[in-house]
């Protein structure tokens, strides 16, 4: 007797290179949580006075975030929908309190500059939305990825406008990069200008908002130009008609 029931191959556990390749443009730049998604804004703008701040941030808000994606993706299958939020917030503010407490231990006057916007990346609705919206639906590998990415996009436009607003408020860049790795990293501090006063509307409130209105605006030109040369060039051709001549 042939047993005619059709069997459904098993979804594929490994993700192809092209749905790697797409994570990470996502995460990267097409899906940019500070740039297209505008979320994490209020920790983004407050403590980008410097790059040493940027990147401190930066880098515990990259390591909850593929923490979070992982744990969340190995009990997809395990937690009910009723209680999938709490339980996802349970985790992301677990993770929060280690690297809080890592910080304190290994960079703690870098903590103390950050103060309370590190137990606020409990918060953070980038870091939620990747759980709830990616690692819930995938193996944990993607997920891991999905939250390197994100992390280091977001991280990404935190060092540049830290940059941005150093530079033109102090005249500086990597100053006081010994909070995080260090004194040998006091040495990296660059003077881009001598005796300068500095431009106080650079490291205020105003100049964060301004500073990330021209990156936001630099990502849409850019969008901008590779749409236009994305687009097939149409040549016109006039038809030709043959005449066929019997006699």
């Amino acid at each position: 007797m042939t047993d005619t029931t059709a069997s459904t191959p098993p979804p594929r556990s490994t993700p192809s290179l092209q749905q790697l390749r797409k994570i990470s443009l996502d995460g990267l730049w097409h899906n940019n949580p500070a740039l297209v998604q505008l979320l994490g804004l209020c920790p983004l703008l407050a403590v980008t006075g410097s790059v040493v701040n940027a990147l401190g941030l930066g880098l515990a808000t990259t390591l909850v975030l593929i923490g979070s994606n992982l744990c969340v993706s190995l009990i997809r299958n395990l937690v009910p929908g009723t209680v999938r939020l709490p339980a996802f917030v349970m985790i992301i503010a677990s993770l929060v309190t280690c690297v809080e407490l890592l910080m304190q231990a290994m960079t703690y006057e870098l903590y103390e500059i950050l103060g309370i916007f590190i137990p606020l990346i409990v918060t953070n609705c980038a870091i939620l939305g990747r759980a709830d919206g990616f690692a819930r639906k995938n193996p944990p590998l993607p997920a891991m990825l999905d939250g390197l990415m994100m992390g280091l996009g977001f991280s990404l436009v935190l060092i540049l406008l830290g940059a941005m607003r150093e530079a033109l408020g102090s005249g500086t860049l990597f100053a006081d990069m010994q909070l995080l790795f260090g004194p040998a990293a006091a040495a990296w501090k660059l003077t881009l200008i001598d005796d300068y006063s500095g431009f106080l509307f650079a490291v205020l409130p105003p100049g964060a908002f301004v500073g990330m209105g021209l990156i936001i605006a630099a990502k849409n030109i850019i969008d901008a130009r590779l749409k236009q040369r994305a687009k097939p060039v149409v040549i016109a051709t006039s038809a030709t008609q043959r005449a066929r001549v019997t006699g």
